[in-house]
């Protein structure tokens, strides 16, 4: 059934933005070539998305070329602008940009555990009210927010979960009431899942699972270009999955026993110290992360493991750390196994800080160790957008949100 004139429009209206956001200013004559439609067609878009306030005359193409053909058409970036929230138990970050995703400020707050939870929504929230108006990005259009713990997926809003300060679901109603904005909220592993896919270390999968090392662990399932979420938005909460090596079984309210307690920040940094290496994060750098990345350079001569006020006289050298990395590849691997038999997803990316500073060299132990588990072929990688995968998610998340909106035809 042929489309009516309306419904064709959209659909030229919507292929040309995206062509505009993927490939920069294009001309008229570039937009015709790439979309296949005449001339007069896209004369007509262009003036359509121009009175919209969606296009606008950004230069020309060639110093020697004049006239309409020459002139270079782009998006209006700032018709509408976008935050993105990443949400942690000690605190939150902020990234404000304009309608492409462009960055125009980042900020963040530490909360202290004994803040109360009226305070802590009131630091968070200004923060991002602060934020966009220092940018010049206020209103805002679209606001993301990745955060631990489950989101429902009828409502999109964060279920209680044992473990994370109430501020976090206060967080969500709080940005309702205070912004004028549409507010997406996802797992922040999930998050990290798009970001590694869309810009990072999964550009070439369609199917993989993202395993999360940071303060917790976690895992995000894509499985044939599609996020999968569960029935209760729990797809992916690895950290309650009952592994060998632990003295309990997790509890339907605490993940300790579980796969946390293998590979969670402050087992890592435990396993660490009984294999002799101990050091002090600088410059952000979670513990954790800075122990594994200390290990990969005294293994492959690219450093030496740091002592400190609570090292052992001698320092750990090249056969503890790789004697740690073995170990820390062995609990890895439970996870990855676990993952690869039910869902045989090809491969594996170990995101958050602690598998960007494992890297290649972690990558490939674990890799080793599942050919040896498992029947199943399955690559492991290491995320290269580290705990930054979580923010550069949730501006991705924005930006789709706002372009699909700002982007549709007009209700007629």
């Amino acid at each position: 059934m042929p489309a009516s004139p309306s419904t064709a429009r959209a659909i030229n209206d919507r292929l040309a933005l995206r062509l505009l956001q993927q490939e920069g200013p294009l001309t008229a004559g570039q937009l015709k070539q790439l979309t296949g439609l005449s001339r007069p067609t896209v004369a007509d878009l262009v003036e359509r998305l121009t009175e919209a306030g969606l296009v606008a005359v950004v230069g020309e193409s060639g110093e020697q070329r004049r006239g309409p053909n020459a002139r270079l058409y782009g998006i209006v970036a700032d018709r509408a602008h976008l935050a993105a929230l990443d949400v942690r138990t000690e605190g939150v970050a902020v990234l404000v940009a304009d309608l492409l995703g462009g960055v125009l400020a980042e900020a963040s707050v530490p909360i202290g555990g004994d803040t109360g939870t009226g305070p802590a929504v009131e630091q968070a929230v200004a923060l991002v009210e602060r934020t966009a108006k220092e940018a010049g990005a206020a209103p805002l259009h679209t606001v993301g927010i990745g955060a631990p713990g489950l989101i429902d997926p009828a409502t999109g809003e964060l279920r209680d979960s044992s473990g994370l300060p109430e501020w976090h679901r206060r967080l969500v109603t709080a940005f309702h009431e205070r912004l004028p904005a549409r507010v997406i909220v996802e797992n922040e592993t999930n998050l990290a899942a798009v970001a590694e896919q869309r810009e990072g270390a999964a550009r070439d999968r369609d199917t993989f699972v993202l395993l999360w090392l940071g303060l917790g662990t976690g895992a995000a399932v894509v499985l044939d270009g599609a996020l999968r979420r569960g029935a209760s938005g729990g797809t992916g909460e690895i950290g309650f999955l009952p592994v060998p090596g632990t003295r309990t079984l997790p509890s339907a309210t605490d993940c300790e026993g579980g796969f946390h307690s293998l590979a969670g920040s402050g087992a890592i940094i435990r396993l660490a110290g009984e294999h002799g290496l101990f050091t002090v994060a600088t410059g952000g750098e979670p513990q954790a992360a800075a122990l594994v990345r200390r290990a990969v350079e005294a293994v492959t001569g690219g450093g030496t493991t740091a002592r400190t006020a609570t090292s052992p006289p001698s320092e750990a050298g090249p056969e503890q750390a790789r004697r740690f990395l073995d170990a820390l590849a062995d609990r890895l691997a439970i996870g990855a196994a676990s993952l690869a038999a039910i869902l045989d997803p090809g491969c594996v990316v170990l995101g958050g800080e602690v598998g960007q500073s494992g890297g290649t060299v972690l990558a490939g132990l674990v890799e080793a160790r599942l050919a040896r588990m498992s029947p199943l072929v399955t690559e492991v990688r290491p995320g290269v957008l580290g705990g930054g995968a979580v923010l550069r998610g949730a501006l991705l998340t924005a930006r789709d949100g706002a372009q699909d909106e700002l982007f549709a035809p007009p209700e007629r």
